[in-house]
């Protein structure tokens, strides 16, 4: 038996002090963190056509 069963009370789901809000940001920003930058964009080998001029 673990000490967290022994004393026949839940742990708390959240740190006392921290709102929603904070939690939602953070985890936010861990995942921008953690996310790798994305490929650069091949370019074009073709020609570019340039566009024409409205009438």
């Amino acid at each position: 038996m673990s000490a967290t069963e022994s004393k026949g009370q839940p742990l708390p789901f959240a740190v006392a002090g921290v709102s929603m809000r904070e939690l939602l940001a953070a985890g936010e920003a861990a995942a921008l963190i953690s996310t790798p930058p994305r490929a650069p964009e091949p370019e074009l080998s073709g020609p570019v056509e340039e566009h024409r001029e409205a009438a």
